[in-house]
């Protein structure tokens, strides 16, 4: 996907959310959405939103002396999110399908988003989405070739978000116990995006193969990745794409059989999926 007039003003408004999540006075709010209303103005609309938005959050952090911007937020989200597990683990335990209670329970941790234009409640999401369609549904040809699959890459997205993927492939390697399945962080912090730091304190390390894929951006950009993650999505049998970020990213399709899972949170992702803000999507590709 490539920008849209739309983002624009989302990527401005997000430099000033930035600015309350550290606390910015004055003069240092002043400089950080200063400089991002510059650059802008000269936005390079062949871009993707993920790929414009990097490096001025790289500038945002160096501005304000702070590697990683969001990482009180993200610490936070990670411990709310750890509240719901024994009820999101029970949920997919009672389920008749256990593979869609799974998607569920993966999905709604995408409600965990810093960058978004529309901001949702995570208990109100947790407590409505097993009772929710997915928007587009593609789950059974996503379960057919989970059945045949030998190998998984399970791209993700936001910290917080991280804990219910856990749990995903948890439960993923129980129902495919042939599984192999690998899952892939961002290269450094970039918004509340998933880093290794974050996985190896949730222990991911102990239930699939962790990969540092060196992307920079909210989202995978493959000419970005390092050589090891492009073999990865290159040889993966089926991957699971987490958020909009991967999403924008992403398409067009560079190859089959990726699974592109979200909650719709803009209007130019709602207008690309056809979908509405707050649909949740599993779409298989």
């Amino acid at each position: 996907m490539t920008i849209q007039p739309e983002c624009i003003g989302c990527i401005a408004a997000q430099s000033r959310r930035v600015c309350d999540a550290i606390r910015a006075d004055e003069t240092l709010h002043a400089k950080i959405t200063g400089y991002v209303d510059t650059k802008l103005e000269h936005a390079d609309f062949t871009l993707s939103p993920p790929v414009l938005a990097a490096p001025l959050y790289e500038a945002m952090a160096q501005i304000a002396g702070k590697a990683d911007l969001y990482d009180e937020q993200k610490n936070h989200a990670t411990e709310q999110a750890r509240e719901y597990l024994p009820y999101l683990r029970e949920m997919i335990e009672r389920s008749n399908d256990p593979l869609i209670a799974t998607l569920k329970t993966a999905v709604v941790g995408n409600v965990i988003d810093l960058a978004a234009e529309v901001s949702f409640d995570l208990h109100d999401a947790i407590a409505s989405v097993f009772d929710t369609p997915f928007a587009s549904d593609d789950s059974e040809p996503l379960r057919k070739a989970l059945e045949k699959a030998k190998t998984l890459l399970y791209i993700g997205d936001n910290a917080g978000e991280h804990i219910f993927d856990a749990l995903a492939i948890e439960t993923l390697k129980k129902l495919y116990p042939r599984l192999e399945i690998t899952y892939a962080v961002r290269g450094n912090p970039i918004i509340n995006d998933v880093t290794m730091k974050e996985a190896l304190e949730a222990d991911m390390n102990a239930i699939c193969t962790l990969c540092d894929s060196g992307v920079p951006t909210p989202g995978f950009v493959y000419e970005l990745a390092t050589s090891e993650a492009r073999h990865l999505f290159d040889t993966a049998d089926v991957i699971i794409a987490k958020g909009m970020g991967n999403y924008e990213c992403m398409t067009p399709l560079r190859r089959n059989g990726i699974c592109f899972l979200l909650k719709v949170k803009c209007s130019v992702v709602a207008a690309s999926l056809g979908r509405a803000i707050g649909d949740i999507v599993c779409r298989f590709d």
